[in-house]
């Protein structure tokens, strides 16, 4: 099935959930009117969202903009640092990153742009040295009080972790990476329905690297753009409660064509999800959705890949100090193994935000992970935990200290390796 037609599919059954939901909505509105904002889920604040003024960075006024530089050093304990399961090597890194963002400080509309690095040195290992930095921008334009349209791009240059599924183990250097992406947003609340949509475009370059003895490995069959373009349709039927029906089209092209010997990864895949978004009293709010997912390739090669779908974010306010965060997902990922198209990833994750003072923030997180690999015997396992403490000092300065630990485990006849790593950093935060 081609793109085209995915996204006609889409649209067209986005269209006919509209008009019901809109005839059905101007119903209830005449009989109970339409001035309640039925779609704002405000009531609880985070531990994460919340103001806490005597400690934020007051900015740098330009006209009508402000400017936020921010710098932030920190120094980390690795102790597996090329993610193996033998021989492991830990090191200890300096990470220097500096930023700035500025922000408008408009009554109406919005727009923001940052640019920032990361200066990466190994005190021993100093082959895994790296510099990065981004930029990127994104607005909002007010229409309507109810409509808005949303922008944005931005552009990357980085390293791929030695912890990806995919990051080639004899590389002697980690493998670069230059990513860009743009967006284009919309939507529209009116009483009871609310519609939105959205247009996603990425594009991914590979570098190639070497190995010890000077063999080029070969990167190019990863280059990829991604596009993919949803629609949304919210139908409230209390200020506290909506349901909605989405439907998403993708179409993923690489950059190298197929010949006889290696075959491109070209696809196409939907999503369709329905669910429900709502605010419980002032205990919890979230978001759940179910569906079906699939990704359809080119080449014959390639398996096929489609099941069942599921996304949800739960937050639950046990105390207006203490906030648990639930979250999951169920997508169709592409992979550069050989002989596969693409997998099935699912994730969950257990996180709690507490504020101990007003100016010493503590976070929990529990994640794990299955990848499951289409077309060969072999299925990945991760289990993730990460421990943070924050400490402000004033607006300018703050001190955070953080734990993660990253085990990975792989089964099947063509099993990756498995490997350990622990992470101990602590970091200075200075802004303005």
């Amino acid at each position: 099935m081609t793109m085209s037609k995915l996204i006609q599919r889409a649209v067209a059954s986005m269209a006919a959930s509209s008009v019901a939901l809109v005839s059905a909505a101007a119903s209830a509105q005449v009989a109970t009117g339409g001035g309640v904002d039925n779609f704002s889920r405000n009531r609880n604040t985070s531990v994460q969202q919340r103001q806490r003024p005597a400690y934020e960075a007051a900015g740098i006024r330009s006209g009508g903009f402000l400017v936020y530089p921010r710098l932030e050093v920190q120094v980390e304990r690795n102790d597996n640092v090329y993610a193996t399961s033998a021989n492991e090597a830990d090191d200890t890194i300096a990470h220097i990153r500096p930023e700035v963002s500025i922000e408008s400080d408009w009554n109406q509309n919005f727009l923001s742009a940052y640019v920032r690095g990361s200066i990466n040195r190994y005190a021993d290992l100093d082959g895994e040295n790296t510099d990065e930095f981004g930029v990127g921008s994104s607005a909002r334009i007010d229409v309507t009080r109810g409509a808005n349209i949303g922008l944005g791009a931005d552009y990357t240059s980085s390293f791929e972790p030695r912890t990806a599924p995919d990051s080639p183990a004899n590389a002697i250097e980690p493998t670069a990476l230059h990513t860009a992406q743009a967006y284009i947003s919309g939507s529209r609340a009116a009483g009871y329905v609310k519609l939105s949509g959205r247009a996603d475009w990425r594009t991914f370059d590979y570098q190639d690297g070497r190995t010890g003895a000077g063999a080029v490995i070969e990167q190019d069959t990863r280059d990829r753009n991604v596009l993919s373009v949803s629609g949304r349709v919210d139908f409230a039927i209390s200020p506290d409660t909506a349901f909605f029906a989405q439907a998403t089209g993708n179409g993923r092209s690489y950059d190298i064509a197929s010949t006889t010997t290696v075959k491109n990864r070209d696809s196409t895949g939907a999503e369709y999800l329905i669910g429900a978004n709502f605010e419980v009293s002032a205990g919890m709010r979230g978001e759940v959705a179910v569906g079906y997912i699939s990704q359809d390739f080119d080449e014959a090669v390639y398996q096929d890949t489609d099941g069942f779908a599921a996304r949800a974010q739960l937050e639950w306010f046990p105390t207006e100090l203490t906030t648990v965060t639930v979250a999951g997902g169920r997508s169709i990922e592409d992979s550069a193994t050989p002989g596969v198209g693409g997998l099935l990833s699912s994730n969950l994750s257990i996180g709690l935000d507490h504020e101990l003072l007003r100016n010493v923030i503590l976070n929990g997180r529990v994640s794990w992970g299955r990848d499951e690999y289409e077309g060969i015997d072999r299925e990945d396992t991760r289990l993730g935990v990460n421990l943070g403490a924050t400490y402000l000092i004033n607006r300018n300065l703050g001190v955070n200290a953080s734990y993660s630990l990253l085990d990975t485990s792989s089964e099947g006849a063509q099993r990756d390796n498995d490997f350990t790593v622990n992470r101990l950093a602590v970091a200075l935060v200075a802004q303005f």
